[in-house]
């Protein structure tokens, strides 16, 4: 005899939430690779000069702090700190996306991901308003914050039950077992 078959239905605003953070971490995944190739196409190149020329283009003027520590960076940059840059950026990059994929199929190792991670990076954020509060670095800050709380929570009340459905959002179907 054919026992029946389970098929799991996820609650569509837990789906569109976990969507909502798979393409928030997506779009952190593509800003990084551009920085990371950005960095590709500094290397065997003089920094310093392509550094003066966009505070040019942007009518910066090269007398202002912000303009001369941009200028300094610049003057610091070798290769071999581009290569290394380049390589975090790649590496940074293959996790958000593995972990957007995740989160998009709703994969409870993606919650983990996302929690972990985002935990982890906690602290440099404080860190960063530390330093001074911006609107970009309380919006990342905040954001994150959410996601870390919003994943938690799944975690916690156990929002799949370790088979990919949580407690009373299944419907059992009687059949051949397709």
């Amino acid at each position: 005899m054919l026992s029946p078959a389970r098929k799991i239905v996820f609650h569509p605003a837990r789906r569109d939430l976990l969507r909502v953070v798979a393409t928030f971490e997506f779009a952190k995944g593509i800003l990084v690779l551009l920085i990371g190739l950005s960095a590709l196409l500094l290397v065997h190149k003089d920094a310093w000069v392509i550094a003066e020329s966009l505070l040019a283009l942007l009518h910066i003027n090269t007398d202002r702090h912000w303009a001369q520590l941009f200028l300094d960076f610049a003057d610091r940059l070798t290769d071999s700190r581009l290569w290394m840059a380049a390589q975090l950026a790649f590496t940074y990059s293959a996790l958000r996306f593995a972990e957007a994929y995740g989160l998009w199929k709703q994969r409870t190792w993606a919650e983990w991901v996302a929690f972990v991670s985002g935990t982890l990076f906690l602290p440099l954020e404080i860190r960063g308003l530390m330093r001074g509060i911006t609107v970009l670095r309380s919006a990342v800050f905040l954001g994150n914050l959410i996601i870390v709380f919003y994943m938690l929570y799944l975690l916690r009340t156990g929002g799949r039950l370790g088979s990919g459905c949580s407690a009373g959002n299944t419907e059992t179907r009687v059949g051949s077992g397709k």
